[in-house]
This record gives structure tokens, sequence and C-alpha cells, in this order.
């Protein structure tokens, strides 16, 4: 007896069908708006899209963030249960394929190999060949083994963990030992069965015709693979959950500079501007924070510039102000007296319109193109300031030193801080008084000419712009008040000085302009004051390296 050899029939690996449903969500937005214009024949404000988004609920950022990332992570997980839910449906399904592959097989090798153990010889009766063979099978829970021969059903004594096993359901039973493939899928009701068999042909002594079924209830199978799936789904719902709090709490600490930042300006006013964030750590946000507090440095400074200049004006001009009204109010009609008036208002008016130009030039001092260095030769420079301060007064003017080479700095406001230094001097000295002015490089750290190292390489890269009177000189105490606004120290220098007392303040703010730079205060050998203008010189061009 031997098993019919025939084409393959195609096996449906899956068993089963999966009906996918989309779903569309649609979302209506209604709005209302007035249209008919009521009330006092006002007309009706046309309906814009800046006004439909002012009327949408704002979601904070920190609502926005926990949105995404739910929307990421349900996305993720969801793709994660899915994916392992039909790899273990593939596997099911491989898993029952190889299985029933190996029955077939066996069973065909039993055909063409096996003997009657009780004749020795080989099968003759189909009837026989199946009972013996199902008898030394050892099959899983949900696999049935049957032999169908002449419509009566052989099978093992054992149950099946099934609602309804192949060999009591006759008539499917039937359709699958007259089905010409080799192998399929019975979808019933009480669940789908898969299927393979071999047919065995009669002997010749007229035997009849034999089936043997091999029959895999996949429910529990598949069963299992939905149960690690719905498991996933658990779990993927707890670690919703879960990403709810710490996202709520990661994005709270996340945006609490934010919100800091967001309170802090609230809070700014013109008349407080003192509030800053504090920075903790080096990421984008405490970068944030830094930003903003500088730029609340700068704005208090703004501020700051703005104040001090309105209270120094009203401060310094209430004075003349008074002295032009009073003189204008008690102006007689003789024109001696008008012409004394006359002379004093002009000079009034000529001192506030300096104390305006100055207070203004101050004021630009805090942006940062009010000075524009460019490459000047320092000797030069040093002549021309001495010729121009030798037209204002008759003094003993000398140029007693003078340094060579290139600096960087603004020739323009450096000479305007000396012509001033010189002034001063002017002010505060007596005709024929010796008056020197001078420039010089500080020592580099290759010399230490006097023996301290550390204070030529504290100095090295300055020059020196100096003017040196013999005047009065100043009390130590004044030597820092003198460079402050409206400020000439606790002892007058001289009875000369009319100034408002902007001159040095001038002269400190286009010093500092340059950076690194600085002015000082500096007794004068037999006498008087000498004030310094230390500026950085740049980068030296290259034969003053080499000498």
């Amino acid at each position: 007896m031997t098993p019919t050899t025939g084409p393959a029939a195609t096996t449906d690996p899956a068993g089963t069908t999966t009906a996918t449903t989309d779903r569309a969500a649609t979302t209506a937005e209604a709005a209302t708006s007035n249209g008919n214009g009521e009330g006092n024949g006002t007309r009706a404000r046309p309906w814009t899209p800046e006004g439909r988004r002012r009327l949408r609920p704002a979601i904070s950022a920190r609502v926005r963030i926990l949105l995404w990332l739910l929307v990421v992570m349900a996305v993720a997980l969801a793709a994660v249960a899915t994916t392992t839910r039909s790899i273990l449906l593939r596997d099911v399904d491989h898993r029952i394929t190889r299985l029933l592959a190996q029955e077939t097989g066996e069973f065909t090798n039993f055909v063409d190999r096996g003997q009657d153990p009780e004749t020795g010889k080989p099968f003759t009766e189909a009837r026989r060949l199946l009972t013996v063979f199902l008898e030394r099978q050892y099959s899983d829970p949900d696999e049935e083994l049957l032999g169908v021969v002449g419509g009566r059903v052989i099978r093992q004594d054992r149950d099946i963990p099934t609602a309804l096993p192949l060999h009591e359901d006759k008539d499917n039973l039937a359709r699958v030992a007259s089905d010409p493939g080799r192998s399929g899928t019975l979808e019933r009701p009480q669940g789908d069965v898969r299927w393979s068999k071999v047919t065995i042909e009669p002997g010749g002594d007229g035997s009849p015709r034999g089936t043997f079924v091999v029959a895999f209830h996949a429910d529990r199978e598949r069963a299992g693979a939905e149960e690690v799936f719905r498991i996933l789904l658990a779990i993927s719902c707890v670690a919703l959950l879960m990403t709810v709090c710490i996202g709520w709490a990661v994005a709270g600490r996340i945006l609490a500079p934010v919100r800091l930042v967001r309170m802090t300006a609230a809070e700014l006013t013109e008349r407080d501007l003192t509030q800053r964030i504090p920075v903790r750590g080096r990421d984008d946000i405490a970068a944030l924070a830094k930003t903003f507090n500088a730029m609340l440095d700068r704005l208090e400074r703004a501020f700051g510039a703005q104040r001090q200049f309105v209270d120094d004006a009203g401060h310094e001009l209430r004075t003349p102000i008074t002295i032009v009204r009073g003189h204008l109010e008690l102006m007689g009609e003789d024109p001696v007296e008008r012409e004394q008036t006359v002379r004093l208002v002009t000079d009034e008016l000529d001192r506030m319109s300096r104390i305006v130009e100055d207070l203004l030039l101050l004021a630009k001092a805090e942006r940062p193109d009010f000075v524009s260095p460019e490459p000047v030769q320092l000797a030069e420079l040093t002549a021309d300031v001495y010729v121009k301060t030798r037209a204002l007064g008759e003094r003993a003017w000398q140029l007693e030193e003078v340094a060579e080479g290139t600096v960087q700095l603004d020739p323009q406001r450096v000479t305007q801080a000396m012509v001033q230094l010189a002034q001063n001097a002017v002010q505060h000295t007596v005709p024929g008084a010796p008056v020197r002015i001078g420039s010089r490089r500080l020592p580099t750290p290759h010399g230490h000419p006097h023996g301290h190292p550390g204070a030529a390489a504290r100095e090295d890269g300055l020059i020196e712009l100096y003017v040196a009177d013999h005047g009065p000189g100043i009390a130590p105490e004044d030597a820092e008040r003198v460079f402050e606004r409206f400020r000439r120290g606790t002892a007058r220098r001289g009875s000369r000085g009319s100034g408002a007392g902007l001159g040095l303040s001038i002269v400190k703010a286009i010093a500092e302009g340059h950076p690194g730079g600085r002015v000082e205060l500096r007794h004068t050998e037999g006498g008087g004051a000498t004030f310094v203008l230390l500026l950085p010189a740049g980068e030296p061009e290259p034969d003053e390296e080499d000498a």
C-alpha cells in the first residue's frame, strides 16, 4: 500500500482573518459673533483669524508638552503591543505548520517502511495500518490524529480540549477527507482547525481506501497570543499613567525657570529693576536665565542713566533758570541795567547750554558705540593735544615726553578728555604756572625696571597720557569723589573753577569706554595734581615687537 502522490495544495499559514477598522475623529469648532451690530448704531467688528485665536482657550506649555509626550508614548506602546501580537500569531502559525508537516511525514514514512507487528510483514489494510500507527503516537493536547476508512473514524482514545473535536463533527470531517488538497484551514463557529492529510490507496486485495488526517485546534495557541497582547495593553496603560505623573513633574521642573522669568518680568517696573533670576546648571534654561539677567542689567543701566540725566539736568539747570528769571523780573528801564542783565542772562544761557551738552555726552557713554577705536600714531596724537591745549590759557605749557608707535583708541574722544584735563588745570592754576603734557608706554614684563615684576606684568599693554599741574592739589579724601557728577570735592582747588562739575565725569566715561581703560589721580612732585589716562595699547606693530 502506498500513499498517493499528487500536486501539493497551497497551505494558508495564518488560518485567520483580521478586520481592521479605520477610525477618524472630527472636531467641530463653533464660534459666535454679533453680526447685527446691536446697540447705539455701532458697527460690528469684523471676524478675523486673530479674533478667532484670541477666543481659543490658552493651553500652557506644560500641558502641551505633556499632551505631545502622551501622544508619542501611546503611539509607541500601541505599535509595540501590535507588533508583538503579530509576531506571536506568526510564530503560532509557523509552529502549527511544522507540526502538521512532521506528523504527515512520519505517517508517510510508516506507510513505506512499517510492518504489522502480528505478521511481521508490510501492512495490507488501511484500517490495520491506521490503528497501529495511532496507537504508537503521542500527540499534542490540541492535536487530533484521525483515520478515515470507508466512512468510519479511527482515533486515539483521549479528550481534545475544544468545544467540538473534529471526530465529532462528521460533516466537516467528510469535507476534509474528500478535499482534493493535502492541507488547509477549516473555519467553524466553534473554532478554526488547521489540517493536513495523507491518502492511502487500496492494496491488491481490494481493501477500502483510507485517509490519515492531522487536525490542530489553534484556538488555545492563539488565545495565548491574545492574552499576551492584552497584558501588554494593560502594561501600556499603566506606563501611560506613570508617564503622565512623571512627565507633569519633570515638565514643571524644566519650565520652573521659564515661569520665574515670566513672574519676574511681570514684577518689573520702571522704578524697580532689581529682580534677578537665580541661575542653576548649564543647560538651555540656565542660558535663558543668564540672557534675561543680562537684559535686565542693560535695562537697569539704561533707566538709571535716564533717571540720572533727568535728576542732574533738574539739579544743575535750576540755579541758572532761577538767576535768569530773577534778573528779568527785576530788569528796569535803565539802558545800563538792561545791558548788564542781558550780558548776565547770556552768560547763564551759555552755561546752561554747556551743561546740557555735557549731560548728553554722559548719557551717550552708556551706548556701545560711544568710542570707536582705530589705529593711531601715539606721538602725533600727543603733539596735537599739546597744540590745542596751548590756546586754553597763559600757562607755561610743556610737552614733557612723547611715546612712539601705533595704538588702538578713539582719537577724538581721547583728545576731548585730554583737553578737558588741560582746561581743569587752567582753572586751578595761575597765569604762568607750568602745566606738563605727555605720553608714555608702561614697561613690559621683561624689563622690570623698578624690581617689581608683578606690577610691570599687571600694566603690560597699557599707555599713559597725562596732564600735570602745580596748583593747590586735591585732598586724599576727595581723590575718588572728584570724578562723580556735580562733585568738586570738599575743598575747592582754586577760585577760578566755575564749571558744573561734569568735566572729570566725562573724562572717566571716555577712559572706561575703552575696554580695560581707566583714569587715575596722582600727586605731582612739588605740589599739584596729575591726571592720567591709562588706555590699552592694542596690538603692537611687528617692528615694535622686534625692537
